[in-house]
């Protein structure tokens, strides 16, 4: 379920909180292949299933960027901030692969919110966004990521 934050006063007295998780989406080939036309990255880790089952990972997996790329759609069903004009994405921090997103697998996203800091008109907001496929022994993608929200 959706948690709904009230403004930024509300975001400041959540940090250091987990905020919950999405439900889980299954990655498919579909979605590995339409990235990898969208970035030019064709690797046939991605891309060549027979070829992939030979490779490191057993099969075919998704490109690291595309796990992260799927916070703007997992994030509103961790959360969404309300009473604000507006939220863009500012940017990054740190941002690692831990483990492989095998293709056919389920992900879902959990957010912890880091920090609130004030900027001019709003707030800066800083989230760990960690991905992670279902069963896994450790997290696919694990991002610091980071929002401006403005009053």
């Amino acid at each position: 379920m959706t948690r709904t934050i009230n403004g930024i006063d509300e975001l400041k007295t959540l940090v250091g909180e987990h905020l919950g998780y999405s439900p889980y989406v299954e990655i498919t080939q579909e979605q590995v292949n339409t990235f990898a036309d969208a970035t030019g990255d064709h690797q046939w880790i991605h891309v060549d299933p027979e070829r992939a089952k030979a490779g490191p990972f057993g099969g075919p997996i998704a490109h690291g960027y595309l796990t992260l790329s799927l916070g703007p759609m997992l994030s509103p069903q961790v959360f969404i901030v309300t009473g604000i004009s507006m939220g863009v994405n500012y940017g990054a921090g740190k941002i690692r692969f831990p483990s492989p997103v095998p293709v056919g697998s389920k992900l879902r996203l959990g957010a912890t919110l880091l920090s609130v800091d004030d900027v001019a008109g709003g707030a800066q907001v800083t989230m760990e966004f960690v991905f992670e496929v279902e069963g896994a022994a450790k997290p696919s993608c694990v991002a610091e990521v980071i929002f401006r929200y403005y009053a």
